[in-house]
């Protein structure tokens, strides 16, 4: 009885899922085609569009990077039966980045008014607009990209191995939070966007590593 009780709400679960994820499709594709819709014909299309997957991608990322300091905390077993939602929602965030990220480089690395180009889309200094700060997005995205491989290798290496690398991607947001700033001619409009969502992640940051170092002077203390 009680495994087809389980077996039931199992599969409720599943189709919840399946279900959220057909009407985000449909509500993602209508927002894409409401975009070109409204973007078609205009010379400044392809910009408009990989800007806003950039700035999409960032939000993202940032999302990614506050669950995994959730996830990190040391007070995490105290939020119990939480957690496996929320390593979903950061697996999930994770490939979602990913995903935006890599229509973000094939946009403006085939707008040929962009000045970025494919040289300039993967390789540090190679794009002919503003190389510097579109260079902090390139590296970003590569830092961004071995965080998300070291996360694949989690069951297969040593927690010391892929750890340090998988902690990288707080120096992907850095550098992508800096390349957004930079890179983008509209920033002034989207300023308070990325002090506010900075300092958010700040503060996270902070929260976890002072949580960390509590715990840890307790241990000392509770060892005399």
């Amino acid at each position: 009885m009680l495994a087809a009780v389980v077996t039931a709400a199992t599969r409720s679960r599943a189709l919840g899922r399946m279900g959220a994820v057909l009407v985000s499709g449909v509500a993602t594709g209508a927002a894409v085609g409401l975009a070109v819709a409204r973007v078609r014909g205009d010379r400044m299309a392809p910009w408009i569009l990989g800007r806003a997957t950039g700035i999409c991608a960032y939000l993202v990322l940032v999302g990614v990077v506050l669950l995994g300091l959730s996830l990190s905390h040391p007070r995490r077993a105290e939020r119990g039966r939480s957690a496996p939602t929320r390593m979903r929602a950061h697996v999930t965030l994770s490939v979602l980045a990913l995903a935006l990220i890599a229509l973000h480089v094939v946009v403006l690395a085939t707008d040929r008014y962009a000045g970025v180009g494919w040289s300039g889309a993967v390789l540090p200094m190679g794009a002919q607009y503003r190389p510097t700060a579109v260079t902090l997005g390139v590296v970003g995205a590569w830092i961004g990209l071995l965080a998300g491989l070291s996360a694949a290798a989690a069951g297969r290496l040593p927690r010391r191995l892929w750890w340090p690398l998988h902690k990288v991607a707080a120096i992907s947001l850095v550098l992508i939070w800096l390349h957004g700033v930079f890179a983008g001619s509209d920033t002034p409009a989207l300023l308070a966007l990325y002090l506010a969502s900075g300092a958010i992640v700040l503060v996270a940051a902070a929260h976890r590593y002072l949580a960390r170092g509590r715990v840890q002077l307790g241990a000392t203390d509770g060892s005399r």
